[in-house]
């Protein structure tokens, strides 16, 4: 049985934010990412689809942060657009 396989990929304003945050923060989600998400076959199982004006992304729960993804599923490619404290992250 082949198992598809998921990359995950920073964009440049994810990783400008993520650099905004303090180190054990970052630290902390980029562990979490790496660990459940990048890699899996069935990413969508940790994440929430999201409605309205950002349809077609989903968001993942890390502690009081969320990371905004979007899926190319043709290239397996899960794209990390956006992350932020859970207030600010959906303005």
């Amino acid at each position: 049985m082949d198992s598809k396989q998921y990359k995950l990929r920073y964009t440049k304003q994810f990783e400008k934010q993520l650099s905004k945050l303090d180190k054990s923060t970052a630290t902390i989600i980029v562990k979490w990412l790496d660990l459940h998400i990048d890699g899996t076959d069935s990413p969508r199982l940790q994440g929430k689809a999201l409605k309205g004006r950002v349809e077609g992304t989903w968001r993942y729960r890390v502690g009081q942060y969320r990371v905004i993804v979007k899926f190319v599923d043709e290239e397996l490619l899960i794209l990390a657009l956006q992350v932020a404290h859970r207030k600010e992250v959906y303005r």
